[in-house]
This record gives structure tokens, sequence and C-alpha cells, in this order.
């Protein structure tokens, strides 16, 4: 939890749990970030240190902007994805089978 004090919060949360954050909506990627531009091997790299336990860096977040999400829409008090979008994009294509646009801004 957030004091007034207090302008961030780092919360440690499973893999799953995001995935069902972005899965729900309550994640959006603004539209301001690049496209997708990891290759297989990167990707493959991200999903081996996962299994090793290795650190794989933060995701940042920001709740209650209003910009334009990636899929068109408002974000409207959804948490906007700052930074991770490349690593939440690639676990929703290697774990949940997701499209995703590429850096042509071609499906995947």
């Amino acid at each position: 939890m957030i004091t007034r004090s207090q302008k961030y919060a780092v919360n440690h949360y499973p893999v799953e749990f995001i995935l069902a954050l972005v899965q729900s909506g309550e994640i959006g990627i603004p539209e301001i970030q690049r496209p997708f531009v990891w290759d297989a091997t990167k990707v493959r790299d991200l999903m081996d240190s996962l299994y090793q336990g290795f650190p794989v860096g933060y995701l940042i977040a920001w709740k209650n902007p209003n910009v334009r999400l990636k899929d068109g829409t408002m974000s409207e008090g959804k948490k906007v994805l700052i930074d991770g979008q490349q690593r939440v994009t690639a676990l929703t294509a290697a774990i949940l089978g997701q499209q995703v646009v590429d850096q042509e801004y071609r499906h995947a």
C-alpha cells in the first residue's frame, strides 16, 4: 500500500498473476510504446531465465493516466505499462499464444 509520502511501491508478483492482469485488461500498453521487436532467441532466453529462477527485471506500470492504448481504446484507470512491454508481450505470446504486432506493424 502506498502512503501519501510514498511516490511508488515495489511489489513481487508471479508470472501467472501478471498474465492474468493482461488477460483481464487491467494492464494496457500505451500507443506510444514501440512495436514488438524481440526475435525468437530473445523470447527463448527470457523463458529460460524464468525457468531457472533468474531475475528478469522490473515492470513499471502507471495507474490512472488517460492515454490511448495500442488497441485504440483509452486507458481510463487501467495500469499502463511504462517499462517491460517487450517482456510482457513475449510472455503473452509464448505462454498464452496471443498474437503480437511486429516492428513492421504486422500480426506475427
